[in-house]
């Protein structure tokens, strides 16, 4: 048997409101993340490495940088017909902007009766985490499902903040029932104090998905949402499969990082994200070079640290140093800076990330906080040190304590 012909959907319109002021000037599958990624990066690597190579990429809000860090980073050889190629709002059924993320679908069908695939992968763009793809095509394959649903493992007592997959125990690899947000479910079959989340990946085969977005785009009553409409129209099919994320054995992976997952939709699980990075051993490994990250090319200089005396050592400890760095005389701990960014003599930044060329000049302070680009920190100047300094300030703090100052901040002492 031939392998299938298949066509990535990437769902990269999200705006991001919980992601403020990041979001602010660019979409949420945009925010750059790590030092030298975006967050559209992890999942198109993903889609890469599975060696799904026919990639279009749905936009919408604040669409710029994406555009155009997709044109600088992800091309393919069109010899071979490979491409990543991003599609805009259009308009092509009727004079409205997407109304939900089946509806992004359903406006861009040309590309999918110009492809022919067979099977059609749906990804969100806004989550950290590796995956191939390929062993979940292979399972909605020998289910026989048409519409397939990944999902992460969670605690049954957070079953609450997400879309939970009701096991058919009597049809194995089928679910019985899409719960929205459940407050008591049942537990898994083998762990009953666990739940499967839906992670917003689908499967598809493409026949019976083209009939169910043209159902939801004829019902005034839907939200025209993958999760919310589509999933539980196969689930009253008796046709939606799911997939165990456990199951899914990427190379190199390890028994710590296999089945990482993590939503950035929130400013605090952006920052933990971060956090995970840096661990000694990390939770997420960037590191994997059987599964790479692919980021483009970066064309800064080496990071530099400079000044060695007594009460002025330039140096950074448990943290990611990215390309174009300049430690002069600046302690770091704990952080994660991206390219281009400047520390100048005694200052220290510490339990942060600054994203690219932040400025923090001599004596300023930085702990526990997120710098969007370009911010500059004045001389003497101190940042997520006072709460409420930070609030009167106008800045975002989070109730964890998370100070985020937008882009292009100057910093006053």
């Amino acid at each position: 048997m031939s392998a299938p012909k298949v066509l990535a959907i990437v769902l990269a319109g999200g705006e991001g409101k919980r992601l403020m002021p990041l979001t602010a000037a660019r979409a949420k599958p945009a925010v750059p993340f790590g030092g030298t990624y975006r967050l559209v990066d992890f999942a198109l690597s993903n889609l890469v490495n599975s060696r799904y190579l026919h990639i279009v990429v749905l936009t919408q809000y604040k669409s710029h940088s994406m555009d155009r860090h997709i044109a600088r980073t992800w091309r393919m050889s069109p010899l071979l017909g490979n491409y990543v190629a991003p599609v805009p709002a259009q308009q092509r059924r009727g004079k409205h902007w997407y109304l939900g993320s089946a509806d992004a679908i359903y406006q861009t069908v040309n590309i999918i009766e110009d492809e022919q695939p067979d099977i059609v992968v749906i990804v969100g763009a806004d989550h950290v985490y590796r995956m191939d793809f390929s062993q979940m095509v292979d399972k909605h394959i020998e289910t026989g499902a048409d519409f397939s649903v990944a999902g992460i493992r969670q605690p049954k007592e957070m079953a609450d903040q997400f879309g939970v997959i009701d096991i058919d125990k009597n049809n194995p690899g089928m679910i019985k029932a899409f719960l929205e947000k459940p407050t008591d479910p049942e537990g898994l079959p083998d762990s009953p104090g666990e739940v499967l989340a839906s992670m917003g990946n689908y499967v598809a085969s493409v026949g019976p998905l083209l009939e169910a977005l043209k159902a939801d785009a004829e019902n005034e009553d839907s939200k025209h949402d993958m999760g919310g409409d589509i999933v539980p129209y196969f689930v009253d099919k008796g046709t939606c499969g799911f997939y165990d994320f456990v199951e899914n054995d990427v190379p190199g992976s390890t028994d710590r990082d296999r089945d990482y997952w993590r939503d950035v939709g929130t400013v605090d699980s952006y920052y933990d994200a971060h956090m995970d990075l840096i661990a000694v051993m990390p939770i997420f490994n960037v590191y994997n070079h059987e599964w790479p990250l692919h980021q483009g090319l970066i064309t800064e200089p080496p990071a530099k640290f400079i000044h060695s005396e007594e009460g002025r050592l330039g140096h950074a400890a448990d943290s990611v140093v990215s390309p174009g760095v300049i430690v002069s005389g600046a302690t770091v701990t704990g952080s994660v800076l991206s390219p281009g960014v400047r520390l100048h003599s005694w200052s220290t930044v510490s339990d942060s990330v600054l994203l690219d060329h932040v400025i923090v000049n001599r004596h300023a302070q930085v702990h526990r906080a997120i710098l969007d680009k370009n911010v500059i920190v004045e001389e003497g100047a101190r940042v997520g040190i006072d709460r409420q300094a930070d609030i009167e300030r106008g800045y975002t703090v989070t109730e964890s304590g998370i100070t985020v100052v937008a882009k292009g901040t100057v910093i006053k002492a």
